[in-house]
């Protein structure tokens, strides 16, 4: 069974910075072979990228992060994270830690991320 320990979600205020945290267990591969990334989800609407890595190691962010948020990924610890940097109260949103391969996605359980002063 794939299990999600997501962890850093919070209250920043505008212009500040936040880390989330993904640490991933029970895939059927090992957690290379997996392109994992975040993605958030608003109120009514269907969940939108924040940032990929792929297994190939490139990378891809939603238009609205570019130059704020960063993801690495570390394979010896199963681990993702998303730095936030420059937070805007329109980054707040549930936000949701993924993992898939062709044919094959998990998510978890989503952390609430809240941008307010």
């Amino acid at each position: 069974q794939v299990q999600f320990v997501e962890s850093g979600g919070g209250l920043a205020q505008p212009g500040g910075s936040l880390g989330l945290s993904c640490v991933i267990s029970g895939l059927e591969l090992d957690f290379r072979l997996y392109a994992v990334g975040w993605f958030r989800q608003y109120p009514g609407k269907p969940r939108e990228l924040v940032a990929q890595i792929a297994t190939i190691g490139s990378y891809a962010y939603g238009d609205s992060v570019k130059g704020r948020f960063t993801i690495f990924r570390d394979n010896s610890r199963n681990s993702l994270y998303l730095q936030m940097n420059s937070l805007r109260v329109e980054d707040t949103a549930v936000y949701y830690c993924n993992a898939r391969r062709t044919g094959t996605g998990y998510w978890g359980q989503g952390t609430q991320v809240t941008v307010s002063s």
